[in-house]
């Protein structure tokens, strides 16, 4: 019975063997077709991956995702300029005189126009602009998941930290800025409301430094008043109008570009500005331009996709243009 079974294993064994090598025979024969078939499905399935990956970064920078002023219908609201931001407030700086207005009073999400309380109680902090500050794991956002440019152990000057989160909007520069203020970040988030009261800015919270939070919330008047108490810091509108920065962390040197491309436009004068988006808050921006020998500041809170903010402060520029400064009042959206 045992010499039976091993008779037959061997059989198997043989005829096994046989097998596999006229199936190879006949792969070499056909290779020009047969070998190229994994190739294409694996480059197919490499494509399919790329693209997934494409849409679920499309899926998550998504403009057409309701922010928290869409959500309370804001996006109804009509204006005579037909702006596409949902909320928005114009002022004569010298006079503070409402050239134009929608939505002004609402309180939103405001993003990394926060970074421009942060940068404003830093330097009323008079703190050491030339003292080095290191990049921290403390720095690292867990709230959007952001990346950086600066790595954890970097090094730089608190004013190289305050030019870069001031004109290209770096998170962990405002964040390191925060925790390296007198008594730490919760010490400079407290200023930061404090500040905000003590400017009437009564529709304000913080709860960080770098506006990642959709709990950061201003509305558009409290914003014009947070621009005029900035404008009287010379770093401040030095910072945040420059168009291109170097700064050199420990490892090699990082060039930093302005988050505003107005900045670069020789068709603008502006002396100060700042940038702010997540979802939560739209596309946000405030600026003091000067348009016509006069000092306007401009707000624009929720506005869709990346250049619609620009083009709303644009379309207000026109408007001012094309009527006499006297006769603007008269014109303005209440």
């Amino acid at each position: 019975m045992l010499k039976f079974c091993s008779t037959f294993l061997v059989t198997c064994l043989l005829s096994c063997v046989a097998l596999a090598q006229a199936a190879g025979q006949a792969a070499d024969q056909t290779s020009g077709s047969q070998a190229t078939t994994p190739s294409k499905k694996v480059a197919s399935a490499s494509t399919k991956s790329k693209s997934k990956k494409r849409n679920t970064k499309k899926a998550i920078d998504d403009p057409d995702k309701p922010s928290i002023g869409d959500m309370q219908g804001l996006q109804y609201t009509e204006d005579s300029l037909d702006l596409k931001s949902n909320a928005a407030l114009v002022i004569d700086q010298e006079d503070s005189k409402v050239l134009f207005e929608k939505n002004a009073s609402v309180s939103l999400p405001i993003a990394s126009i926060t970074k421009l309380m942060t940068s404003l109680v830093v330097l009323e902090a008079n703190q050491d602009m030339d003292e080095m500050i290191e990049v921290t794991n403390a720095d690292i956002d867990l709230e959007k998941g952001t990346g950086s440019r600066l790595r954890i152990g970097s090094k730089l000057k608190r004013s190289d930290m305050l030019h870069i989160a001031l004109m290209s909007s770096e998170n962990r520069a405002a964040s390191a800025l925060g925790r390296n203020y007198p008594g730490g970040l919760e010490a400079c988030v407290a200023a930061m409301n404090a500040k905000a009261e003590s400017l009437g800015m009564l529709e304000t919270h913080y709860v960080d430094s770098t506006g990642l939070s959709s709990q950061n919330v201003a509305s558009a008047q409290d914003l014009a008043r947070l621009v005029n108490a900035a404008s009287a810091q010379p770093l401040i509108r030095q910072y945040s109008t420059d168009t291109s920065y170097s700064v050199h962390p420990g490892r090699g040197r990082l060039d930093y570009h302005s988050s505003n491309r107005l900045t670069s436009s020789s068709d603008w004068n502006i002396a100060l500005q700042k940038t702010g988006y997540i979802s939560e808050a739209g596309r946000c921006l405030v600026m003091e331009a000067v348009i016509k020998g006069r000092a306007v500041v401009m707000v624009f809170l929720d506005s869709k996709g990346k250049y619609t903010r620009f083009a709303d402060a644009g379309r207000i520029r026109s408007w001012i243009e094309s009527f006499k400064p006297q006769a603007i009042d008269n014109l303005a959206t209440r």
